[in-house]
């Protein structure tokens, strides 16, 4: 998927957050997202110079319009067909509220939208309202059913911390009966109210990445994680191929992914907030491919502590959100990855929270 992509030169995944207003309060919100839109959100002509920029990357650019809730925005159609024009390939990623009606949901694709991704952390109204913090379960599905009359292809995304992850072989069910296309599994990332939520225990990370591997060898769907890239190394040594240690990995904050944030911040993650300048200012292109913050990223011999020791650096090179939100210094260790390479003394990264480790293990080696 990725051997052909010079994340050099150009993002596979460019996140642009239209804004940061929400009718949802979810409590591991990365936006701290609020009911009203900032005044000083990317006006509808500073979004369509933006998405201008993007084109400028070359051919079938992929652009996720996120939030927030990117159905505040009342221009969101105009600004769907305008990217569509300019051959970029739109995708959306709305939150489950009522406004998500099935007309809306054929509107974004008739204006263009390829891909619609939705957000399911539990398998029950019960679990993923209690997640959500206000009722999205029948709404997130109802806009699921939507999607596929409108024959517009389905992504789940789930968030994974010490709350949600039981309820992982259950989702994975739900998501089998949607008929989604992807599953995005998201390790939790303690930045915006993501703050107050617990993550799991390095161990147990290590096994759900073990389990995803055989959920991704049984479904009709793909798998693929967020914020864990450490999930590359599990499936090379379960493979046995050590042939695939140097090759180019898949995507990571800055190297392969880039987000602009609601005010035109360039930023290598929503994850990692920290600023390589403003698209108000200078091209996303220029951006992406000529400031250190990004070009550091995309440079694995530039990472420290045990994730510049690995020999999967280059296929994996950890989560740089993480050790950001862990340490301040996106190049330091990943904490959440258990591995340590053979030889390595150097310090280890501290664990973010994680919980009780006696609930170590897969999800339900059963299912």
């Amino acid at each position: 998927m990725f051997d052909d992509l010079d994340t050099d030169r150009r993002p596979l995944v460019l996140i642009w957050e239209v804004t940061q207003a929400c009718g949802l309060a979810c409590r591991h919100c990365r936006a701290d997202a609020k009911p009203a839109r900032h005044p000083d959100e990317l006006s509808t002509a500073e979004g369509k110079r933006l998405l201008d920029d993007a084109a400028a990357f070359g051919e079938g650019q992929l652009v996720v319009l996120s939030g927030g809730d990117p159905l505040a925005r009342d221009d969101l159609l105009e600004l769907v067909s305008y990217g569509d024009d300019r051959g970029l390939r739109m995708t959306i990623t709305p939150s489950g509220t009522r406004s998500l009606t099935p007309d809306r949901v054929e509107a974004l694709a008739d204006a263009g939208v390829r891909r619609m991704a939705l957000s399911l952390d539990g398998a029950t109204r019960e679990r993923h309202d209690r997640f959500r913090g206000e009722e999205s379960f029948e709404s997130t599905l109802e806009a699921a059913e939507a999607a596929s009359e409108a024959g517009l292809p389905l992504q789940v995304n789930t968030t994974v911390c010490a709350e949600t992850v039981a309820e992982l072989p259950a989702i994975r069910d739900r998501v089998r009966d949607l008929g989604a296309v992807l599953w995005s599994v998201f390790f939790l990332v303690p930045v915006g109210r993501g703050r107050i939520l617990d993550p799991i225990p390095p161990e147990r990370a290590e096994d759900v990445m073990e389990w995803l591997h055989g959920v991704a060898e049984a479904e009709p769907f793909g798998v693929k994680t967020t914020e864990a890239p450490f999930y590359r190394r599990v499936g090379l040594q379960a493979d046995g191929d050590q042939s695939a240690i140097r090759r180019r990995g898949g995507i990571t904050a800055g190297c392969g992914f880039a987000f602009v944030s609601h005010t035109g911040e360039a930023y290598p993650s929503g994850f990692l907030p920290e600023s390589a300048g403003n698209v108000r200012d200078r091209s996303i292109v220029d951006l992406y491919r000529n400031t250190d913050l990004f070009e550091s990223l995309r440079d694995p011999d530039r990472l420290k502590g045990k994730c510049g020791a690995c020999e999967f650096r280059q296929v994996c090179g950890g989560s740089r959100s993480r050790a950001f939100a862990a340490t301040g210094d996106p190049l330091e260790s990943d904490p959440l990855c258990p591995y340590v390479p053979e030889g390595y003394d150097g310090a280890l990264p501290a664990t973010l929270g994680g919980g009780p480790s006696e609930s170590s293990g897969a999800p339900d080696a059963a299912d």
